[in-house]
């Protein structure tokens, strides 16, 4: 017979040094995920008109505060208008204590006696007004940052703006026609035929 007797596990030693590693990972798991979580937070979300909308200044505050303004007519399928997105993002958040931004999406019949009064056609239609309120020039189509920022710059100082009715790249758009009766729209009259 055999005097073995059955094998039970020892525990190891725990060392001072194997628990100053384990304590070292653990911190460093931690502060690993801590950078992670404060590194999605602090991303800049990307810039979308929806965004842009949200942020706006109601035109019917725009045009009584006193401030100057920079109105776009924008619409959501306008890739133009997604393009311009980002910059436009950057130039409302480097002069928003000094300019209203306003948002109107031409795809709100809301909006068509503006659409109508500033003869917008193609999109984005940017549209600067003093802080009388006053329209002092327009800019249509896709615009260089730095072109919309000297005209930004212009519209604070109150002097003329540099590129001023500058035209660029756009997307066509027909505003719907405002409904009057048929003696007051010239445009019904053009089918009739006079002898």
């Amino acid at each position: 017979m055999s005097t073995d007797s059955p094998i039970s596990p020892q525990k190891p030693e725990i060392t001072s040094g194997t628990r100053l590693r384990n304590f070292l990972i653990a911190m460093v798991a931690i502060a690993l995920s801590v950078a992670l979580f404060l590194g999605l937070r602090t991303q800049t979300p990307e810039a979308s008109l929806v965004k842009l909308d949200e942020a706006s200044t109601p035109l019917e505050l725009a045009l009584t505060n006193g401030k100057p303004t920079l109105m776009e007519f924008y619409a959501d399928w306008c890739t133009v208008c997604q393009k311009m997105a980002p910059d436009m993002q950057q130039l409302e958040t480097q002069y928003a204590d000094k300019v209203n931004f306003v948002m109107l999406n031409v795809d709100n019949n809301k909006w068509l006696p503006e659409m109508l009064k500033y003869r917008v056609d193609g999109i984005p239609h940017f549209v600067f007004l003093d802080k009388d309120a006053e329209t002092i020039a327009q800019a249509i189509g896709d615009q260089p940052r730095t072109i919309m920022g000297s005209n930004l710059e212009a519209l604070v100082a109150g002097s003329a703006l540099p590129y001023a009715q500058a035209s660029g790249q756009v997307s066509k758009f027909t505003a719907p026609v405002k409904p009057t009766s048929s003696k007051d729209d010239p445009r019904l009259h053009s089918s009739q035929v006079v002898n």
